[in-house]
């Protein structure tokens, strides 16, 4: 059996075979898991575990018709992406249904999960702050995913968008402070 590389099943992706990403999935499965882990790092106070955001994501990368993977590198970058909107839409809707609810009697239990509730407000805060961000800088934006959700290298996150290393070390320290402006004094920083 003749075995494919992830850039010869892009390509094939690329060209309309529907039917590589069955074959891609396997090839990928444990970069993409690493990737959950890293967005998921970052987030405490979730229901949603590493495997399930890994195929959460991969449905939602298939759902897209339009969108064309240059390389493995960018894939992931995709792929990255996806996984932060699938936490920022599950912290939304966490964070909706807490508003939403009567005020009761606080026991242990319902203080960490008040706590849990906190952190996804401060997620949903990081988000909005990477919005603004992307309007004024959308590279800059991109770095910060790859590198803070994703915990892509600097190699990678180069490679993935096609600029030097020395670019991306200089887009993070720059992307770092602006956030650290933007959200100083929202929430403490552990």
């Amino acid at each position: 059996m003749n075995k494919k590389n992830v850039t010869q099943l892009l390509s094939e992706l690329k060209s309309g075979k529907d039917e590589a990403y069955d074959e891609l999935y396997p090839l990928i499965y444990e970069e993409l898991r690493r990737l959950a882990y890293g967005h998921m790092k970052h987030q405490q106070g979730h229901t949603l575990s590493k495997t399930e955001l890994v195929h959460e994501a991969y449905l939602k990368m298939t759902d897209q018709s339009d969108v064309e993977f240059s390389d493995k590198s960018h894939f992931l970058a995709i792929a990255s992406r996806c996984m932060r909107q699938i936490l920022i839409d599950h912290a939304r809707k966490r964070h909706a249904e807490k508003r939403g609810g009567k005020k009761q009697d606080l026991t242990y239990i319902d203080e960490l999960f008040t706590r849990k509730n906190r952190k996804a407000e401060e997620l949903i805060d990081i988000d909005s702050a990477l919005n603004r961000l992307e309007k004024l800088n959308e590279r800059l934006s991109k770095v910060v995913e790859m590198r803070f959700f994703g915990e892509m290298s600097i190699e990678d996150t180069a490679e993935a968008l096609g600029v030097s290393k020395s670019t991306v070390k200089r887009d993070w320290v720059k992307a770092r402070g602006w956030l650290y402006k933007e959200l100083k004094g929202k929430f403490e920083i552990d």
